[in-house]
């Protein structure tokens, strides 16, 4: 059975008083209305981390994710942090990946692999982001080019490595442009995707990884979205800062 998942992407917002109101309202308000087995794993700012811990820990279905960890053990990295500096606090997610870390700091598939790679060294697991800009939906064989990310940061992977993995497909052009994916858009890429996984690791294996969808999921097409078969949650960004809105997602899946 593959795990539910939410993931709330918070990106660089939130002041430290925001922060933990936002938290505390997220777990007070799930205690009341959030039944089932449903993972909720909020994103923070790396700052608010050890901060956010004694509001989430109350709640077995909550979650921390550091937003990005670096490749390097440790050393001479000024501004950087290890993954196991956050294992020593007690983080068990990290955001590898994402769009914004490969555009704006040009992060490779090969770096990510090295992310990936100290990340599971330290017994944290990755959520592995992906997905295709307009671009490249528009001109090339988008599903090809994702299947590529996805073969070359994590196919150097043992079965029961990948296992540990959480993989979450992006759209880019559906992020912040005013375009949406349809949920037989989003389906059509994680259907390919779990079966690239398979064609790799075997079906038992490529049945067991959540792969979650994050392209601007709001309320209103969560519930759509995670009745697709092959979509097992949601990475949210902007919706993941307003507690009824945040909510409402985590009670669609």
């Amino acid at each position: 059975m593959r795990n539910k998942i939410v993931a709330g992407n918070w990106k660089m917002n939130k002041l430290a008083d925001e922060a933990v109101a936002l938290a505390s309202e997220l777990v007070n308000i799930a205690k009341d209305e959030v039944k089932g087995d449903v993972k909720v794993i909020l994103c923070p700012p790396a700052i608010y981390l050890t901060t956010l811990q004694k509001y989430i820990e109350t709640s077995p279905n909550f979650a921390l994710a550091a937003q990005n960890c670096s490749d390097k053990a440790s050393g001479a990295f000024t501004g950087e942090i290890s993954a196991a500096m956050l294992q020593s606090i007690g983080i068990k997610y990290v955001l590898v990946g994402h769009s914004e870390r490969r555009q704006y700091f040009a992060e490779s598939n090969e770096l990510l692999a090295a992310k990936v790679n100290i990340a599971l060294e330290n017994g944290i697991s990755p959520i592995f982001c992906c997905g295709e800009s307009l671009d490249q939906r528009q001109n090339e064989d988008y599903i090809g080019f994702v299947k590529n990310q996805i073969s070359e940061s994590l196919f150097h992977l043992s079965a029961e490595q990948l296992q540990k993995v959480v993989i979450a497909y992006e759209p880019i052009w559906a992020i912040g442009t005013g375009l949406t994916a349809s949920a037989e858009q989003a389906q059509e890429m994680h259907a390919a995707l779990r079966a690239h996984l398979a064609g790799k690791y075997g079906s038992e294996v490529a049945d067991e990884i959540s792969i979650l969808y994050g392209g601007s999921v709001t309320a209103a097409s969560a519930d759509e979205l995670f009745a697709s078969p092959d979509i097992d949650g949601g990475l949210v960004g902007g919706a993941s800062l307003k507690s009824r809105e945040f909510i409402n997602i985590i009670k669609a899946r």
